[in-house]
């Protein structure tokens, strides 16, 4: 259970993403990962569920080992009749203890069965754990890469404020046609309602940050963190080692543990148990009193089982394939995020190599020969575009990169270690 440390944890995913941990700007509203993270393990209600799952598999572990509670009984003969028998004259009377002893090891078997129920218990509420973790983190890039995104778009409108009293010193001097001022006012509306869909994606975002903390409402500010920090991510073979690790895969070997001991429970069913009884019987008529000491036990002849037998073995060789079936998800869900994670590598080095200093160099030259008659309103436009797109797309694919990342850290439960480290 310790590589699923939830300090470990929580301090591995701020490391990767240079996320600094102290709390002076949590104090200004400013949500940190490691914040973040702290407040959704504390407040996430499925926790709370699974805290309870461990307790009802205790309660049932402890109920499992209890010895069946002995009987009494009062036994009253020979009274209320006719003749010597009248009243309790004659009346004979009795007092019975009765004990059942189970025998064949099914005490043994139900602990066995229930230790194994209580070891998966635990193995989920760790896999929960780690289940936060990472919707958290992902979601705490999300709201980051969204805040970005808003700020790429208030940067192109403050673009096209800048180039408005330009272009209208260059209508009156009749250097460009009215119409382009119209031109200008419609390319800035369209980045404004795109910026206002992007303020809506940020809310949502930062709404469902708040709730996988267990808050209600949004009660941050903003959150802080720093998408530069990029590399290269170890090999696939050494994350499906880590994979294995997993406290959803771990699980099933309790479950494998706890399907054995119901088979053999039900298996030990057929073998009957011995009631023993002692009484003590009071003779009225002669004032004497007399033990009775007695036992049974039931003869297995028409119910062997047979039918729970059958369901205990299917349900303990269901147990293999759902065990498949949760790998090869996991594994997929693991593949999906590796290749995204390269993917955007891939691109964002694209970017940040080529694409956004051609852009930048583009929109200098073409603004600067702007305002010298050399270009264009329409030849302005589409570099301003052009460079706003190179930028968002960056912004996407280091989005794309950190909750990948958060994606394989929560799948395999250790932090990830990243090559060739850069910033731009």
């Amino acid at each position: 259970m310790s590589s699923y440390n939830l300090a470990s944890c929580a301090l591995a995913l701020a490391f990767a993403c240079g996320i600094p941990l102290t709390s002076s700007a949590e104090q200004a509203g400013v949500l940190t990962l490691n914040r973040a993270l702290q407040r959704a393990v504390a407040g996430n209600p499925k926790l709370a569920v699974a805290d309870r799952e461990i307790g009802i598999a205790t309660g049932k572990r402890i109920q499992a080992g209890v010895i069946p509670n002995p009987e009494i009984s009062f036994e009253l003969d020979n009274a209320f009749g006719s003749g010597d028998y009248r009243g309790l004259r004659s009346a004979e009377t009795t007092v019975q203890l009765s004990q059942a002893i189970e025998l064949g090891g099914k005490r043994d078997a139900r602990v066995a069965a229930g230790a194994a129920e209580l070891d998966s218990a635990r193995w989920q509420h760790a896999a929960v754990r780690l289940e936060i973790l990472s919707d958290t983190a992902v979601a705490f890039f999300n709201v980051l890469g969204g805040q970005r995104k808003v700020q790429l778009f208030d940067a192109q409108v403050a673009s096209f404020d800048r180039l408005t009293p330009l272009l209208k010193w260059r209508v009156e001097a009749g250097a460009s046609s009215p119409g382009e001022i119209a031109r200008i006012n419609l390319a800035a509306d369209l980045v404004r309602a795109e910026r206002e869909r992007a303020r809506t994606a940020l809310a949502i975002h930062r709404r469902e940050l708040a709730m996988l903390m267990g808050a209600t409402r949004v009660d941050f500010s903003h959150v802080a963190g720093d998408f530069s920090r990029i590399g290269s991510p170890v090999s696939f073979a050494v994350l499906l080692q880590g994979l294995e690790r997993n406290p959803q895969l771990i699980r099933w070997t309790a479950v494998r543990v706890q399907r054995d001991a119901e088979l053999l429970s039900a298996r030990l069913k057929p073998i009957p148990d011995i009631k023993v009884e002692l009484a003590w019987r009071h003779f009225r008529d002669t004032n004497d009193n007399a033990a009775r000491l007695g036992t049974s036990i039931a003869i297995p002849i028409w119910d062997q089982n047979l039918g729970g037998i059958t369901e205990a073995q299917a349900a303990r060789a269901k147990v293999d394939a759902e065990r498949a079936v949760n790998k090869a998800t996991l594994i997929l869900t693991l593949a999906k995020a590796y290749d995204t994670l390269n993917g955007a590598l891939r691109e964002i080095a694209l970017l940040q190599n080529s694409a956004i200093p051609n852009a930048q160099t583009a929109v200098e030259t073409i603004e600067s020969g702007y305002s010298q008659g050399r270009y264009t309103l329409l030849e302005v436009l589409d570099a301003q575009t052009s460079g706003a797109q190179a930028f968002q797309r960056e912004q996407e694919a280091l989005t794309s990169f950190h909750t990948s990342v958060a994606t394989i850290e929560g799948l395999t439960g250790i932090p990830l270690t990243l090559t060739r480290e850069r910033k731009r």
